[in-house]
């Protein structure tokens, strides 16, 4: 699908040259990869100003990724295709008046059951109170996904 525009959003502490940065960067050079740095209104700013001419957005956001993913989606649901959060930082209380307003999109969230960050079990009550088609994977693995990760079947997450 040429029309389908594809984001990668990194964590707090980590960059578009990160792990997972890197994996998109080789495999699928066309996802728009930027650096994000401040506070979140900083980021989320930095966010729409980027994605601002686009629409029929595929976000993968990976743990504040993901929470800032989750900020787009809300506030730009109509030009959003589709979420891919892994191990999302949902439970930051700048999303909390979110809570309330239900995203009929596509989401698919990979958590780790070990994950000590961000723990999995408020995340999951989040998502499946606010995301209504919502498909929850909790994997053996810890905050970072390190394993699952790069085994994902992303030619089909990012309907390539």
């Amino acid at each position: 699908m040429t029309d389908v525009t594809r984001v990668f959003i990194h964590g707090l502490d980590s960059s578009s040259r990160g792990t997972k940065g890197s994996f998109f960067q080789e495999r699928y050079p066309e996802v728009i990869r930027e650096d994000f740095s401040g506070s979140l209104e900083q980021r989320m700013a930095q966010l729409e100003r980027g994605l601002a001419a686009k629409s029929n957005l595929i976000l993968v956001g990976s743990s504040y990724g993901g929470l800032m993913a989750a900020l787009f989606a809300c506030n730009n649901a109509s030009r959003t295709r589709r979420l891919i959060l892994l191990a999302p930082a949902l439970s930051h209380g700048d999303f909390r008046p979110y809570y309330a307003t239900p995203l009929e999109l596509p989401v698919t969230l990979y958590h780790g059951r070990q994950d000590v960050v961000v723990p999995p079990g408020p995340t999951r009550r989040i998502a499946e109170r606010l995301f209504r088609n919502l498909k929850i994977h909790l994997v053996g693995d810890d905050h970072n996904l390190h394993v699952v990760f790069p085994r994902l079947d992303w030619d089909t997450l990012l309907e390539m």
